[in-house]
């Protein structure tokens, strides 16, 4: 696939099967991740796989995340959380490790860790993976993050799910270049 049309074509795909990515498939997903850019060579981001029984028990740590942050939580909103996992064979989720640095403040780390998570979506895309990267609040819950095995240091940029696309791909909007660019000075 051309490199631009892949940047100018690539759509979010939320509706996924398997099978989900192989392991050479995976180690391409990864390599593209890793050439984020990476102010100070920090590498301020890992990754961590969650697949088979796994998205089931992620499913648990989500319904008890959503009860630690609403103990009144009704029983279909706690299935919803449990059910979130299994959208996918393979789910990724994204972490930004924050360090101190000199030169480096963590909103330009925390920046690194999304382009890292960029690349994994572009990656899939060109290898004709679906992908659809989520967060929710979900994704900023302390209980989720200790489950997860999160440092204080360390924050869930997102949940990357990845699989075969249920359906043709969507075509992705021809956006306005005007609403979003202009001169400085304005003037």
């Amino acid at each position: 696939m051309d490199a631009l049309d892949l940047l100018l074509n690539r759509v979010s795909v939320p509706r996924l099967v398997a099978p989900g990515p192989d392991a050479g498939q995976r180690e391409l997903l990864f390599r593209a991740a890793l050439r984020a850019p990476d102010h100070a060579q920090l590498r301020p981001w890992r990754f961590l796989t969650v697949e088979g029984e796994a998205l089931v028990q992620l499913g648990e740590l989500f319904a008890q995340g959503l009860l630690a942050s609403n103990p009144e939580a009704e029983a279909p909103a706690l299935d919803k959380a449990r059910a979130m996992p299994q959208r996918a064979p393979l789910l990724v989720v994204v972490i930004a490790r924050l360090q101190a640095h000199p030169k480096v403040p963590e909103q330009e780390q925390l920046l690194a860790a999304g382009c890292a998570a960029h690349g994994l979506l572009l990656a899939a895309h060109a290898q004709g993976i679906g992908a659809v990267w989520r967060t929710g609040e979900l994704a900023y819950n302390a209980t989720v993050a200790a489950g997860l095995g999160l440092t204080r240091d360390e924050r869930i940029v997102g949940f990357i799910y990845l699989g075969t696309p249920e359906r043709e791909l969507r075509t992705a909007p021809q956006l306005p270049l005007d609403d979003f660019v202009s001169a400085w000075p304005a003037g």
